[in-house]
């Protein structure tokens, strides 16, 4: 299949805009990888006590026999669903690793906090930024530099990114992520919306709240719906960094435990074939591409519009928002995956699941074919474990009869700066919002004036201090429900942020990421009350319908104190202010280490 013109000119312009990039990075893979093993490289001491923990047997194959060791990387804690089920995979991958005659070791453990926990609190504050804590714990996990190969346990929202970008500055290392898997259905998240709206007018208490919620989140597992949890684990299948279709199997089924050991049979192989396979080669343009194409095909979460400009950077490749679009613009929307339709992902798989997916857009020519994976037969071992057909047409479709013909993602710009909006949940007459702006300097300002009536009309609610360097750039889920009882009464609105709304964004038409954030000085600290402001997703507008000489004149307001003061300490925040002042923009991935 000829590879879509769209795909095959985006690849070449971030090929040629990474190439210097992009050779250094490889220059350092290279000569990491020349290098003689850790055992042998090291003084007696070192090698000592890098194994002394070891058991006889296991310190006899890695030291005498030179056995491949495997290094795990684990996000396990057992407070958060989707990592308790990794508390039995050590020992899983190291019986495996034994019978295979080579050694495993648990080389470090990263935080995995969970937004869902801290959604509307001070925590949340934390959660960008612990995506770049847990590429640094990965790195001092491998910094040890005695493993053959890697083994990355990890599935949620900031977790992947994390592992992966810590990872790619390992990047000699064959690696290989181990996913977990979702919790079996619970209350259908459509049936939980409607809970939080009723709740948000008031119409039903915290007793009836909780226990709807406790029906949707109710065991080990991920999150059904797919957000940035489930859309890292379909990201990683269409880099080739997972066993094939892994992603979707509930930890509870059988073959949870097959493919764990698959996984290592899988990192194994390439240590010990002359396929030079390391993650560092694996992750190129063109697996990033396939990325960003698999990420508009099924409507995932815009939080990878931040996550993957910052994992690219991590192999020396550079990429930005326009490549996005671009790529949206020729890739069909083929799931329809909560909060994009009305299916969880356990109806997602049941319908074909990741390999369907893939194996649809390698046909169309919209995936490059011709990758590095971490397994033998490459990307087109999909398209042998892929179903003939959709098993649900309601749920994944033909390339060729898409749900729609677009990805369902826009870049807006305009005298508001560039911004990014998710329209593949949002209704079709709603794609175009015009009408006074109403301003809050925080979440909690819009919730105030909401249950205050000060919102029932037309109004584009703009929050601003929330970008990078404010405040940490929280998600602001808890503004998708007044938002959505107010557009449920027939008024015309809009969110315009310069925080995040991640697997969140919904139905409501939410310009997000603005960059440059508010706290930059950027063009949301000119905005007042009863400016009008268009968000036009057709046409790719976000502006502030003021004169130009006007506009020109405004001063930007400062960030108040009020704010700073907040936001200095508390939950921990205070130790992540270094973060704050060197964050990146969120188009550059509101990276910390650059």
């Amino acid at each position: 299949m000829t590879l879509h013109p769209a795909v095959a000119s985006v690849t070449e312009r971030i090929r040629e805009r990474s190439a210097p990039g992009r050779a250094a990075y490889l220059q350092r893979l290279d000569a990491a990888a020349a290098r003689p093993r850790g055992d042998e490289r090291m003084g007696c001491a070192n090698v000592a006590h890098a194994f002394a923990a070891l058991p006889g047997n296991d310190k006899f194959r890695v030291v005498a026999e030179h056995a491949p060791n495997i290094g795990i990387v684990t996000a396990y804690n057992d407070m958060l669903s989707a990592h308790a089920p990794y508390a039995s995979f050590p020992d899983v991958i190291k019986d495996e690793a034994r019978k295979l005659g080579a050694t495993a070791q648990v080389a470090g453990g990263v935080p995995a906090m969970c937004d869902g926990v801290t959604q509307g609190t001070a925590g949340m504050e934390l959660s960008l930024f612990s995506r770049d804590t847990i590429a640094l714990g990965t790195a001092v996990a491998l910094s040890h530099d005695v493993f053959d190969a890697a083994l990355m346990l990890g599935i949620c929202d900031k977790i992947v990114p994390g592992l992966l970008i810590g990872a790619l500055h390992f990047g000699h290392l064959p690696t290989v992520f181990v996913p977990g898997g979702p919790m079996p259905s619970g209350l259908p998240n459509s049936e939980k919306a409607k809970v939080r709206e009723l709740a948000t007018q008031g119409l039903v208490g915290r007793k009836e709240l909780l226990e709807a919620e406790e029906k949707a989140y109710h065991t080990v597992g991920t999150c059904t719906f797919y957000g940035t949890a489930n859309s890292n684990q379909m990201l990683l299948e269409a880099m080739g960094l997972h066993v094939p279709d892994s992603a979707f199997v509930n930890p509870q089924d059988g073959r949870r435990e097959a493919l764990t050991r698959e996984a290592v049979r899988t990192v194994l192989a390439i240590t010990r074939s002359k396929r030079f396979a390391p993650i560092g080669r694996v992750v190129d343009e063109r697996a990033i591409v396939n990325a960003l194409v698999v990420l508009m095909a099924t409507g995932g979460s815009t939080n990878h519009l931040i996550h993957w400009v910052a994992v690219a950077r991590s192999a020396g490749i550079t990429i930005d928002w326009n490549d996005f679009e671009a790529l949206s613009q020729a890739t069909p929307l083929i799931a329809r995956v909560y909060p994009n339709g009305q299916a969880d992902v356990n109806q997602f798989q049941a319908a074909g699941g990741p390999a369907y997916i893939i194996r649809e857009l390698l046909d169309a020519g919209l995936m490059h074919a011709d990758v590095l994976t971490v397994r033998e037969g490459g990307i087109g071992e999909y398209r042998g474990i892929a179903p003939s057909a959709s098993r649900d047409l309601g749920v994944v479709r033909p390339a060729k009869e898409p749900f729609s013909t677009t990805g369902g993602l826009r870049l807006l710009s305009g005298n508001l700066g560039r911004s990014v909006i998710k329209t593949s949940a949002v209704p079709d007459d709603r794609h175009v919002i015009e009408a006074p702006a109403r301003v809050f300097d925080s979440q909690e300002g819009l919730h105030q004036a909401f249950k205050a009536g000060e919102l029932e009309r037309d109004v584009v609610c703009v929050v601003r201090w929330q970008g990078p360097q404010a405040n940490g750039m929280p998600e602001l889920h808890k503004l998708t429900p007044p938002l959505a009882v107010l557009q449920g009464k027939g008024h015309r609105v809009a969110l315009v942020t310069d925080g995040r709304m991640s697997g969140a964004s919904g139905k409501v038409p939410a310009a997000i990421h603005v960059t440059p954030e508010a706290a930059m000085g950027g063009p949301l600290a000119k905005l007042r009350d009863g400016d009008v402001v268009r968000l036009d997703a057709q046409k790719g507008v976000l502006q502030a319908l003021v004169s130009d000489a006007e506009w020109a004149q405004r001063e930007p307001a400062p960030m108040p104190e009020s704010l700073k003061a907040a936001d200095a300490h508390g939950t921990g925040r205070e130790l992540f202010a270094a973060f704050r002042r060197n964050a990146r923009s969120a188009e550059e991935g509101a990276c910390t280490w650059l």
